[in-house]
């Protein structure tokens, strides 16, 4: 038996796009929930350039739809996004594997 960490299931971090892994660990690390421009500002301070409308809801979109984020509307124009909890399993479990742990 090889002495790496067995990977986490493939079931969902890994069938997502490096984007969409991106948006969960932005609302994570701004608190668990956070608008659509703070997380396209948050996007761009970490690298991305300009983040447009086009690419940005889409992608929030699936993640609603695949139950890793919780869209809540706050007023008719602003959306607030928070993991699910499947989502803050799903990045433990991460976290969990890069440290070796799992």
């Amino acid at each position: 038996m090889s002495g790496l960490a067995q990977r986490p299931p493939v079931g969902e971090y890994v069938d997502l796009t490096g984007f969409q892994r991106d948006i969960l660990w932005t609302i994570y690390h701004e608190g668990g929930a956070e608008y659509g421009l703070g997380i396209k500002d948050s996007l761009e301070e970490i690298g991305y350039g300009h983040v447009n409308h086009g690419r940005l809801y889409p992608n929030l979109d699936t993640l609603v739809e695949n139950d890793l984020v919780e869209k809540n509307e706050l007023d008719k124009r602003t959306n607030e996004y928070a993991l699910t909890d499947s989502a803050s399993q799903l990045l433990a479990t991460r976290q969990s594997w890069e440290r070796g742990e799992a």
